[in-house]
């Protein structure tokens, strides 16, 4: 089992998603995507797997959201763009496990794709 996290260890949620993954023996290869985003292709691919639009992944309440997201139009290809440079914006955490993924809100919907 090769499971991914895209993690934030400021954010109480990703920890606690992280815990839980551990606590069922499983040691994930952590992303702290903040520093290292996924590229455009990775972040295609993760909305793909959680059948999401951008939009449905972004932090809305982000003031990079507000400044360069809340009043673009924009296509799905610059919508990920976008996010790709200002990282902050994508919801955490997020985990990967194959060609499965799942959004760490609650922590506990991440253990079906486990």
């Amino acid at each position: 089992m090769s499971v991914k996290v895209y993690h934030n260890p400021r954010c109480s949620k990703s920890r606690q998603t992280l815990a839980l993954i551990r606590e069922r023996g499983v040691e994930p290869e952590i992303i702290e995507y903040l520093n290292t985003p996924p590229t455009e292709a990775e972040l295609d691919r993760i909305l793909n797997m959680l059948g999401m639009e951008p939009a449905g992944l972004m932090r809305k309440t982000e003031a990079e959201y507000k400044e360069h997201f809340k009043a673009a139009d924009l296509n799905r290809s610059d919508a990920i763009a976008l996010m790709v440079k200002y990282p902050k914006v994508i919801e955490r955490p997020i985990v990967v496990n194959g060609d499965r993924a799942a959004i760490g809100r609650p922590p506990e919907s991440v253990l079906e794709i486990l």
